[in-house]
């Protein structure tokens, strides 16, 4: 009996280890990640039945999967929209605001995509920099639209004085200083790798941060500017798409094989058709086509303004031998959406192109995942960056008016002529304004006195 127990208790004890031994296999071999060994001994064990065959993916869990990820970029669509509106109808300076987070995200994805954190490790400066040099352009870029725009403050405040007269070389030497902290962090063995990252700091800044600056400019001449070029890239992309996929045959470009001739051609009709449908609706409305004189105003305070020869409507007649009479009222600018139009469609486009090539190179799917569902915000915006560029070089070659504005006045003055010249004009201008009925002559009697004082 005591061997009976013996081999029954060995038994049961055998039994026990073998379980547990089939779980334990069992579970690393769920856990650990497949080895072309493992994978191959599998293969062979399904073949011979040794093995069972595990069940393939449920074509319901692919439906899951895609509807969720559809659900998720469709409530973030709506979502930026509707944020979007949100911004530009309470104020030029709230888009500003987007406009920044979007340089700052764009260039934090670009960043990232040639990092090399093992390098980086040893070279913990490198990143320090780039945000450096982010922030040093920031600064001279921003400082120069303001200075541009808002001189009329800036000149005649005695702290930022100083600060608008020399900008520029102050944004030099800023920037100066981040060479030679990157010159004296080269080390031996890692020149290549730091010279990369310098190259394509400044590859990043240009195409990115520079590009956006001009879209902000955009902003400070018309609200317009901005929204209608923007709306355009857009409803390039979403028409591309239905045309491609309704009757898209030939292929457009290698390096973006899903886009064909005919959505490409298709888009562009549809892009001009809307774009003339809404530039008649912005043209309406003195808060989208004048320029910012005032940071606080929003849709409901509205700007004031005399509007830019392009939004005024002049007659224009069919010639005598269409035997058509009669006489149509046309806007300049309702010719020069169709400029618009075109680059947005046959242009714009390949700023995506440049970047799908980029992706290629590093081979990623999307510069990051920023946006739920949409992957990173450079994915949304390489088209919009060279199309907000395009926008400000053609409004200022072919649109914009050039007077002289307070600003420019007070600017000359101050740079341009000694304190005592200044006080000439301040007189001159007095005595003008009294003639004009504007000033008493007590005022002028008290400005003419206490001027030779000073």
């Amino acid at each position: 009996m005591a061997r009976n127990r013996n081999v029954q208790f060995q038994h049961k004890l055998n039994g026990k280890t073998e379980k547990k031994r089939t779980e334990s296999s069992t579970s690393e071999s769920m856990s650990e990640p497949g080895s072309p060994i493992r994978n191959k001994d599998n293969k062979l064990a399904r073949a011979n039945g040794s093995l069972p065959e595990q069940p393939l993916a449920q074509p319901q869990d692919e439906y899951q999967k895609k509807k969720q990820t559809f659900v998720t970029r469709a409530i973030w669509t709506f979502a930026m929209i509707g944020g979007f509106f949100v911004a530009m109808f309470s104020g030029h300076v709230y888009i500003l605001f987007i406009i920044t987070a979007i340089q700052v995200i764009c260039f934090k994805e670009v960043i990232n995509i040639a990092q090399v954190p093992t390098k980086q490790k040893k070279l913990p400066l490198t990143r320090s920099l780039n945000w450096y040099f982010l922030a040093i352009t920031m600064y001279f870029l921003y400082g120069e639209s303001v200075i541009y725009y808002f001189k009329h403050i800036l000149l005649v405040d005695k702290v930022l004085l100083p600060f608008a007269t020399h900008h520029r070389f102050i944004s030099f030497m800023m920037y100066i200083m981040g060479f030679v902290f990157f010159v004296g962090s080269l080390k031996k063995d890692h020149y290549r790798f730091q010279f990369a990252q310098f190259a394509w700091t400044h590859m990043a800044l240009y195409f990115i941060v520079v590009q956006a600056h001009f879209m902000m400019n955009n902003v400070f001449e018309g609200m317009i500017w901005m929204f209608l070029p923007s709306s355009l890239v857009i409803t390039n992309d979403i028409f591309a798409y239905i045309c491609g996929i309704t009757f898209g045959r030939t292929q457009l470009i290698k390096i973006s094989p899903k886009k064909t001739v005919e959505g490409f051609v298709g888009a562009w009709i549809c892009t001009i058709i809307f774009g003339l449908i809404l530039n008649n609706i912005l043209m309406r409305y003195k808060y989208f086509i004048c320029p910012v004189n005032d940071l606080g105003a929003n849709v409901w305070t509205g700007l004031e303004c005399t509007p830019n020869p392009v939004f005024v409507p002049h007659p224009y007649h069919m010639p005598s031998w269409t035997q058509i009479n009669r006489t149509f009222w046309i806007a300049p600018m309702q010719g020069h959406i169709l400029v618009f139009a075109t680059f947005a469609s046959l242009i714009a486009p390949f700023g995506g192109f440049f970047a799908s090539g980029l992706k290629r190179t590093f081979n990623i799917k999307d510069f990051g995942d920023s946006i739920p569902g949409h992957g990173g915000m450079t994915d949304r915006m390489d088209c919009q960056f060279i199309m907000g560029l395009f926008s400000y070089m053609y409004y200022q070659s072919f649109i914009a008016v050039y007077k002289t504005t307070v600003g420019s006045v007070i600017e000359t003055a101050i740079i341009g002529l000694t304190l005592d010249e200044q006080f000439e004009v301040v007189k001159g201008l007095s005595k003008y304004l009294y003639n004009q009925g504007v000033l008493s002559e007590k005022t002028l009697q008290i400005l003419t006195k206490e001027l030779p004082r000073r």
